[in-house]
C-alpha cells in the first residue's frame, strides 16, 4: 500500500507564521505576568475539557490567538488525513508494512464488523480475545484456578520487557486501590539476575502464577527470565516436597503455574505452557501501545474484567475526542503542536512530566518509551532526512519528591524545560494532620509550583523580604517557565486510560508534524545484534574476543581478570 510522502512542516505557511510569532515574542519580551494582566479571559481561552480531564494551558509561552496557528499547522501537515489512515488500518507503519491499530483494542463490541483490515475483523478478534482473558481472570480471582498442590493463586508475576513490562507495571501501581481479589502482582523485566532473585525471594511457589509476555516467544531477556523462573518454581516445589522429580509432575507444575501472552503457540507449547492458556495480540499493536491488549492480562486478573473494561473505555473516550474535535478546540492536538513549538522554536531538549499522585510514580518512565522510542528518529517515513529537531527527552518524578531534587533546575537553571503537572481532586486515602487535610497540602504544592514557575519573583520582591543585597540575585526567580496543568476528578481505571491515550495521541501529532513513522523502533536493534556477537567473547571464545574493537576487548579482559567464578 502506497504511503504519501510526508509534508515538510518547515515549508508551510503556518510554520512561517509561527516563526513570525516567535520572533515578535523574543523582540517584545516574554512576560506571563503582563499577558495575564492584559487579558482577563486568558485562562478561559486556554482551558479545555476532554473526558473527565481538565486542562489549563494558560501558563504556557503562547498567546490565545496562536491556537489558530497551531490548528493551521495541523491542517498543513494533513493531520486529519493521517488520523483517518491510522484509524482505518492503512499501513502507516511504513518500514514494517503494518497497520497501526491500537485504537481497535478499546473499541466497544458494537463496532464489530466496522473495521475490517487486511481481511480481519479487528474488533471482533479483539473482543474474542478479551472474552478469553476475562474467563481466565475470573478463574484465578475466584480460586477455581489452582496451583499444582491445590492452593489458590495469590501472586501474579509478569515476565516481559519494554512495552510488555512498562505498561502493566505502571498501570498496576497506578490502580492499586482497585485490587479487590487478594491478588498482588510483581514484574520481572531486566535480564540482570538480581531482578528475578529479588522478585522471587519471598514468594510461595504453590500460590504463584507466572505470565510470560512475548509476542514471538523469542525475546532474549524475557525467555531467559522465564526459563530461570521455571527452574526456580520446580526447585522450590521440590524443596518443600510438593512435587517429585518425575517429568510428569514437573510438566503438571509448569502447566498450572505458567501462562503466556504470545502468538507463537509452538514455542509456548515447547516451554511447557498449554496453548489454551496463551493469549495473543496482533502485529498492528506496537509493544509500547499494548497495555490495553492481552499484555494487560495481569491487570485483568488483579483488578477484574469490569475494571479492565473501564480502563479500555477511558482510552476510547480520548480516541473519539481526538478524532472528532476541531483542531482549534482539540486539546490533544494543541498539546502536540505546543510540544513542537517548544522543541523547534525554543530549541528545548527535554520535557518533564510531574504527577502529584504517588500512584503514578511509574508514569514518567512509561512515557519515556512511548515518546522517545516513537519519535527519537532522524529520518522521515519515506527515508529522507528530517528537516528540524525531533523528539524530546521525557522525564520526571512524582511531586512533592521532585521539588526536593530537580525543581531547582526547572526554576532557576539555564535550560527551558516545559512541564506537565498532573493531579486529581480526590484521593482514595484521605488523611488529616491535625486540622490539615493532607491531600489539600499536596494540591497546594501542585498549584504553587506552576504559579512560581510562571510568575517568579523579582529582585525588588526579594529585597522587600529583608534579604541581604549580596544574596538577592540567588533568590530571584525569572518566571516565564512554561507548564500545563492536567487536573482530573480521581485516578481510576477510566482516567488512567484517558491519560495514556492522551500521550499516545500527542506523540502521534508530533510525529505527523515531523514526518516520522512513530511506530517502528529500529534504533533498538543494533545493540541487541552486537550483544549476541559479543557475549561468546566474554568467557570462552578468544576468536570472538579478537574480533572486537580495542575498547571492547580491554573491557572484556578486565571482566575476565576480576570476575569471581
Amino acid at each position: 500500500m502506497a504511503i504519501n510522502p510526508p509534508i515538510d512542516a518547515t515549508q508551510t505557511p503556518s510554520w512561517a507564521a509561527l516563526q513570525h510569532e516567535y520572533d515578535a515574542m523574543q523582540a517584545e519580551g516574554i512576560d506571563l505576568k503582563k499577558w495575564f494582566a492584559e487579558d482577563e479571559n486568558r485562562v478561559d481561552k486556554l482551558s479545555f475539557d476532554a473526558g473527565t480531564l481538565h486542562f489549563d494551558l494558560s501558563k504556557n509561552l503562547i498567546k490565545p490567538e496562536m491556537l489558530k496557528l497551531f490548528a493551521d499547522l495541523a491542517k498543513d501537515v494533513k493531520l486529519d488525513e493521517r488520523t483517518k489512515a491510522m484509524y482505518s488500518g492503512e499501513h502507516i507503519n511504513n518500514t514494517e508494512g503494518r497497520a497501526v491499530l491500537h485504537t481497535a483494542l478499546r473499541r466497544p463490541k458494537e463496532d464489530e464488523g466496522k473495521y475490517i483490515v487486511d481481511g480481519q475483523d479487528t474488533v471482533k478478534d479483539v473482543r474474542e480475545t478479551l472474552d478469553r482473558i476475562y474467563a481466565f481472570a475470573n478463574k484465578v480471582r475466584s480460586g477455581e484456578w489452582k496451583g499444582v498442590t491445590g492452593k489458590e493463586i495469590d501472586t501474579i508475576v509478569n515476565i516481559g520487557i519494554g512495552g510488555s513490562d512498562l505498561g502493566p507495571v505502571m498501570a498496576y501501581e497506578a490502580l492499586k486501590p482497585f485490587a479487590d481479589a487478594g491478588i498482588s502482582a510483581r514484574f520481572i523485566s531486566n535480564i540482570d539476575p538480581n531482578d528475578l532473585a529479588e522478585k522471587t525471594r519471598d514468594l510461595n511457589p504453590e500460590t504463584t502464577l507466572f505470565i510470560v509476555v512475548s509476542k514471538t516467544f523469542t525475546t532474549l531477556e524475557t525467555l531467559t527470565n522465564a526459563r530461570e523462573a521455571r527452574t526456580w518454581l520446580l526447585e522450590e516445589l521440590k524443596r518443600i516436597d510438593a512435587i517429585d522429580d518425575s517429568k510428569e509432575k514437573e510438566a503438571e507444575a509448569v502447566a498450572k503455574h505458567f501462562v503466556a501472552v504470545s502468538t507463537n503457540l509452538e514455542k509456548v507449547a515447547e516451554f511447557g505452557i498449554d496453548p489454551q492458556n496463551a493469549f495473543g495480540f496482533w502485529n498492528w499493536v506496537g509493544g509500547r501501545y499494548s497495555v490495553d491488549s492481552a499484555v494487560g492480562t495481569s491487570l485483568a486478573v488483579v483488578f477484574g474484567p469490569a475494571r479492565f473494561e473501564e480502563f479500555l473505555s477511558g482510552f476510547h473516550e480520548i480516541d473519539e475526542y481526538f478524532a472528532n474535535t476541531p483542531f482549534e478546540k482539540n486539546v490533544v492536538v494543541l498539546m502536540g503542536i505546543l510540544n513542537v513549538w517548544y522543541r523547534n522554536f525554543f530549541k528545548v531538549a527535554s520535557h518533564a512530566v510531574l504527577p502529584y499522585d504517588q500512584y503514578l510514580h511509574r508514569f514518567p518512565a512509561y512515557l519515556q518509551q512511548l515518546t522517545m522510542e516513537s519519535n527519537g528518529k532522524s529520518v522521515r517515513w519515506d527515508g529522507t532526512p528530517v528537516t528540524t529537531e525531533t523528539g524530546e527527552i521525557f522525564w520526571g518524578e512524582p511531586g512533592t519528591n521532585g521539588q526536593h531534587a530537580f525543581y531547582q533546575l526547572i526554576h532557576q537553571g539555564t535550560q527551558l524545560i516545559p512541564a506537565d503537572f498532573i493531579a486529581f481532586a480526590n484521593t482514595p486515602n484521605p488523611l488529616k494532620d491535625g486540622d490539615q487535610d493532607v491531600h489539600e497540602l499536596l494540591l497546594g504544592n501542585y498549584f504553587a509550583q506552576t504559579k512560581a514557575l510562571a510568575f517568579g519573583k523579582t529582585a525588588d520582591e526579594v529585597r522587600a523580604e529583608g534579604t541581604p543585597e549580596e544574596i538577592v540575585p540567588a533568590r530571584v526567580f525569572t518566571g516565564n517557565r512554561p507548564t500545563t496543568s492536567i487536573f482530573g476528578v480521581r485516578l481510576d481505571p477510566f482516567a488512567l486510560g484517558e491519560l495514556i491515550a492522551l500521550y499516545e495521541m500527542i506523540t502521534f501529532v508530533e510525529g505527523t508534524v515531523w514526518g516520522l513513522d512513530s511506530y517502528d523502533q529500529w534504533g533498538v536493534e543494533l545493540g541487541k545484534q552486537l550483544a549476541k556477537q559479543i557475549t561468546p567473547a566474554i568467557s570462552q571464545d578468544d576468536e570472538a574476543l579478537l574480533a572486537q574493537d580495542a575498547s571492547t576487548r580491554s573491557l572484556i579482559n578486565y571482566y575476565r581478570k576480576v570476575r569471581e567464578f
